[in-house]
């Protein structure tokens, strides 16, 4: 159901995007706005997942340099018969985590240190089972093609504020459709690019509940993830809002209505629906740990990670300390080998 219903939503907006050319200058600008598209999507397919991680700074990590957090998605990536991707990591105090790449073969998983610091190993484990649930659904290249085709959209909107009023012989639909191009279209395009972000993240959440084996563990993390994501500034976020339906939680703001205008579900919604799953006894064993960290758990060793959790208040990272997720600082901002 989820599928077909991202299917229409994709097919709407290409006509849109097929509608508003024509609206600005009838069969003409529809046939170059079709071009536009299939160049800018072509780009995308190839090149999105690079664009996204360089724009979070996130720099790759193996087994070597950071042996707990890879280890966690290599066995989360057997137990899901995919394929192992890229792991990233990016150094930010907001708890925060994404998938992209065009396929299963080419993904990559990127998390925050704050997600790291701040989350037990089994919340980690349930947050990266959600990453790869997206790259098992090819939900990244989805969202890469909505935002590629929303994107084009809001530029033929500016086109039209510029240049629609000049071109009235060729615009079938007159001042009329130049309303549409400018103010309508990109309007709609934005809904319809959240809604497809919130139908994916429900089934993400079923998904990676039952590739982690818990589903209490990845609703534990998404109660820590938003209280912290309300408090702590992600300044590479602000900086590219188009890229905030590609993270667990919306990285820009603490929103909490399940409406048209949400990049993501309401955050009590997605954990009800994952407890409901728990007392059905969907999701599994878990593998080798029993048991999941409670939901608003008092700060405690975070498992693995032989730290205490991080309090959510805190604005800026404190002088990073070598950990088990390889982070060594090599200047005054702190970077990764």
């Amino acid at each position: 159901m989820n599928i077909m219903r991202t299917a229409m939503l994709l097919a709407f907006m290409t006509a849109l995007f097929m509608a508003v050319g024509y609206a600005i200058g009838g069969s003409g600008g529809m046939m170059i706005a079709f071009l536009m598209a299939a160049a800018m999507n072509l780009y995308s397919y190839w090149n999105a997942d690079k664009m996204v991680l360089r724009m979070n700074h996130a720099v790759e990590v193996d087994e070597k340099n950071a042996p707990e957090y890879y280890g966690i998605v290599r066995a989360l990536a057997e137990r899901a018969g995919l394929p192992m991707p890229k792991v990233y990591l990016i150094d930010n105090p907001q708890p925060n985590a994404f998938a992209t790449g065009r396929n299963p073969q080419n993904a990559a998983v990127a998390a925050s240190t704050g997600l790291l610091e701040r989350l037990s190993h089994e919340e980690v484990a349930g947050v990266m089972a959600h990453e790869l649930a997206h790259v098992q659904y090819r939900d990244t290249l989805t969202m890469t093609i909505t935002a590629t085709l929303a994107g084009a959209i809001s530029m033929l909107g500016n086109f039209a504020f510029f240049f629609g009023g000049n071109r009235e012989n060729n615009n079938p639909l007159g001042f009329v459709g130049v309303l549409v191009a400018m103010i309508v279209a990109p309007l709609a395009a934005g809904m319809v690019q959240m809604a497809i972000s919130r139908t994916r993240e429900y089934s993400a959440d079923r998904r990676g509940a039952e590739i982690c084996g818990n589903p209490l563990w990845l609703a534990s993390a998404l109660d820590k993830i938003a209280r912290n994501v309300e408090r702590i500034h992600n300044p590479d976020a602000e900086r590219n809002p188009a890229m905030a339906p590609l993270f667990i939680i919306n990285p820009l703001s603490g929103e909490r209505m399940d409406n048209l205008f949400s990049t993501h579900p309401d955050t009590a919604n997605r954990i009800a629906a994952l407890e409901e799953m728990a007392r059905q006894g969907m999701g599994g064993s878990g593998g080798a740990r029993p048991a999941p960290a409670p939901r608003n758990p008092e700060p405690r060793e975070a498992g693995p990670w032989g730290a205490p959790a991080k309090p959510a208040v805190e604005e800026k990272p404190t002088q990073p300390n070598a950990g088990p997720w390889g982070r060594n600082p090599t200047g005054p901002k702190g970077r990764w080998s």
